[in-house]
């Protein structure tokens, strides 16, 4: 089987955002899509779009749904040619009294959440006969650079990075190609939450077509746009001058109250 086959594939993060999207980018080239996330109306919704769509609703942390979607997925289809694990979440922490536990609740989705999914789709698709199976994480560009509040979700998708980097090693023996996109900023329902200025912001659409042609030649990792990148490289390059930009100012408005309630 070509990468320009026909193929299987699973998508997590559907019901909106970018999975939406490149949901049907992928089921309009004719490919079979199962389209997962935890709002099944939103799901039916994608599913009516397009025949190739079929609906499967699942939270990627509860390890029991899992297994229970990996055997509805043997019965739409015998195998997955390729997955693409989309579905995250995003908390920014606030000082100076962050709510810690949000390291934890955006870990357990973006970073164990996707650990769980591979764990799944891993013998699905060694059951692949069409080729070279295919798994596709969806990072991001923040692992670049350092940014303000964003402990949480750039150490979760810095962890990703990593794991799948290490997970290709150990599956290429096997056949199995992982690429690891990393997109900037895209116009989603997540991002619109964003209270802070985001550079080339993307429509979601373009972002899709974007990954769906540049992930067809399997490249280890796709990073986009280049604009952003050449950007964010300033902070490997001047990282004094990076956190200059970036870091919140002091707010010396409060000083002299602030230094009265320690006394």
């Amino acid at each position: 089987m070509s990468n320009t086959s026909k193929r299987t594939i699973w998508i997590t993060g559907a019901s909106s955002g970018l999975g939406r999207s490149l949901a049907l980018a992928l089921a309009g080239k004719g490919n079979r899509v199962i389209a997962s996330a935890r709002n099944q109306a939103e799901l039916d919704k994608l599913a009516e779009l397009d025949a190739n769509i079929v609906a499967l609703a699942c939270d990627i942390t509860d390890e029991t749904a899992l297994e229970a979607a990996g055997e509805r997925i043997l019965e739409i289809a015998p195998h997955l040619d390729q997955v693409i694990l989309n579905a995250g979440n995003c908390e920014y922490l606030d000082f100076p009294e962050p709510d810690w536990a949000a390291i934890r609740r955006v870990m357990e989705i973006n970073f164990f959440g996707t650990v769980n999914c591979v764990k799944m789709a891993l013998p699905l698709l060694r059951r692949s006969t069409g080729g070279r199976p295919h798994i596709v994480a969806v990072a991001s560009q923040v692992t670049a650079a350092p940014f303000p509040r964003a402990e949480a979700y750039g150490a979760s998708k810095a962890a990703m990075q990593y794991f799948f980097d290490s997970l290709r090693l150990d599956l290429a023996a096997e056949g199995i190609d992982i690429t690891t996109v990393n997109p900037g900023f895209v116009d989603t329902p997540l991002t619109r939450k964003n209270d802070f200025p985001m550079p080339f912001l993307m429509d979601v659409d373009q972002a899709a077509a974007r990954i769906v042609k540049n992930i067809e030649s399997r490249p280890l990792s796709y990073s986009f746009p280049l604009r952003l990148s050449a950007m964010l490289a300033l902070s490997k390059l001047l990282p004094g001058v990076w956190q200059k930009m970036v870091a919140p100012k002091p707010d010396h408005s409060n000083t002299e109250s602030k230094r009265g309630a320690g006394k």
